[in-house]
């Protein structure tokens, strides 16, 4: 795949971004990739390192997530994204606001993909199994630090998650079945873009 038209955009030199091996299957074999491990340190740290290394066009950052609003089994396209375990209210801040950072709750940075539906990222370091924020409709633990780290790098952003959980009781049981899928389904959410894009 390693050049992509995404909205009559060209980029030459993408760098796919997963959490975990199992999430890129063989569907990306031939790709320049990182596995950044859980958690919005891993993905900072990780994806920082790459661009140094592989100075990419554009980050696309795939993988399973959790949602009480889309069905399993469906890929979602985040351009939004929310730090939803970033708490500081009993201080006087807003729910999800940095203290002190003069940045939006809401991080707008993403390409979004005319046939996908659209999703908000909550972001946090756990593995949410009862969703009560209706700010958010994706549940994961790393696109949040991945979308800030491009736009402050000024670099294209495309998030795609499999929705393979519906951040409940069930999430766990859900997740070591439906994270067999992922590739797949997004490997074939990908190709679709780029064949709809080249139209």
């Amino acid at each position: 795949m390693s050049e992509l038209i995404l909205n009559n955009q060209k980029f030459s030199n993408p760098l796919f971004v997963f959490a975990l091996e199992m999430e890129a299957g063989k569907e990306f074999e031939n790709e320049n990739k990182i596995f950044t491990g859980i958690g919005k340190i891993n993905a900072v740290y990780h994806l920082m390192k790459a661009i140094s290394r592989y100075q990419p066009d554009i980050v696309i950052n795939l993988g399973t997530a959790g949602s009480t609003e889309f069905n399993k089994g469906t890929v979602v396209c985040c351009n939004q994204f929310i730090q939803r375990d970033m708490e500081v209210t009993a201080l006087g801040f807003q729910k999800f606001e940095t203290p002190f950072s003069n940045e939006a709750i809401v991080l707008n940075n993403g390409l979004e993909i005319a046939h996908l539906p659209k999703g908000i990222c909550g972001s946090g370091d756990n593995f949410e199994m009862e969703h009560n924020n209706p700010e958010y409709n994706v549940i994961e633990m790393e696109a949040f630090a991945l979308a800030k780290i491009c736009e402050r790098e000024k670099i294209p952003f495309l998030c795609l998650k499999y929705i393979s959980d519906g951040a409940d009781g069930n999430a766990v049981a859900d997740w070591n079945e439906e994270v067999k899928k992922a590739s797949q389904k997004l490997d074939e959410a990908l190709h679709s873009a780029r064949s709809a894009a080249q139209r």
